[in-house]
């Protein structure tokens, strides 16, 4: 059930005890004006072409383009079904031609049979399960690979991004072929900064890549960018290779500041251990390998693979 149809039925009489944990909390939400948007909230787009400037309206914001939304999760049932549900109806008011796919990366809760009770409903809904969990990389890269839109947009399924933000990068994508989102500001615990802030400087030596924010998981592509292109890393370093490659292919990107939220329920995984020192091994293992590739480009133009 979307949130147009339950506060519908609600307001016709539906009882408060039949509806999920979530749709209770955005209508005490909506009832307190919590979920207003505040006028004076700052957002930000580093090198906007002349000319360019975000809608002001839902018809403004209509895509021309078909639209396939990317959602990678891991044991993410606490707020999978909210996600999803606020996703689809977000896509409802932007264009009719539009698929989400849910990757589920070997969750073992109940991502999987939540999913599918919402796939009932809305044939849209699209599920890719892995047998075992893969890595972060690995259901970005399932997920991109299976799409068959003009355009692909991720975002994390952990509910800390309100995919509202979306509708001002489409006017952008029309005038390049990726637009990143940055949390501004980041709600994550300050040592979740700091290796953020580590991270990127490293990147930016080992790749030279000049973005805000790396990793942050709310980004829009032009798909075709994927068609042909060979994702090789599995874990946290997925976003790093994607804009090296994006930068290596000659193609042009800008950014939006966007709304990050705290965490509310579920659990996040990407400050583990295990998931720091694969996200290093990887960048150390492939920044030697495109190095390489690119020395052997000078020597033969028509080297280097995708």
């Amino acid at each position: 059930m979307g949130l147009r149809q339950f506060f519908t039925e609600y307001a016709q009489g539906a009882p408060f005890c039949s509806l999920t944990l979530w749709q209770k909390e955005s209508l005490v939400s909506l009832a307190t004006g919590q979920l207003a948007m505040s006028s004076q909230e700052e957002w930000l787009v580093q090198t906007r072409p002349q000319g360019v400037s975000a809608p002001t309206t839902t018809e403004e914001a209509r895509l021309a383009q078909s639209l396939a939304v990317v959602l990678p999760a891991y044991n993410e049932e606490a707020v999978i079904e909210k996600t999803v549900s606020l996703a689809t109806l977000a896509l409802q008011k932007w264009t009719n031609d539009f698929e989400i796919v849910v990757v589920n990366d070997g969750s073992q809760d109940r991502t999987r049979q939540i999913v599918e009770q919402l796939i009932i409903s809305e044939p849209r809904i699209r599920l890719i399960n892995h047998p075992v969990n893969k890595g972060y990389g690995a259901a970005l890269a399932t997920g991109f690979h299976a799409v068959s839109k003009d355009l692909v947009f991720f975002m994390d399924s952990d509910g800390q991004f309100d995919i509202d933000d979306l509708e001002r990068f489409f006017p952008l994508i029309e005038n390049y072929d990726a637009v990143l989102g940055y949390r501004n500001p980041r709600h994550d615990p300050w040592i979740r900064k700091l290796n953020a802030w580590g991270w990127k400087q490293l990147v930016r030596l080992a790749f030279g890549i000049q973005v805000r924010d790396i990793d942050c998981a709310f980004k829009l592509y032009r798909a075709d960018f994927f068609q042909s292109l060979n994702l090789e890393t599995r874990g946290a370093m997925i976003n790093t290779e994607i804009l090296y490659k994006l930068k290596r292919d000659g193609r042009t990107y800008t950014e939006v500041g966007v709304k990050h939220l705290p965490r509310e329920e579920g659990q996040a995984t990407g400050a583990k251990p295990q998931v720091i020192i694969r996200a290093f091994k990887e960048l150390f293992i492939y920044a030697r390998k495109w190095r390489k590739e690119e020395y052997a480009k000078l020597r033969y133009p028509m080297a280097l693979p995708k």
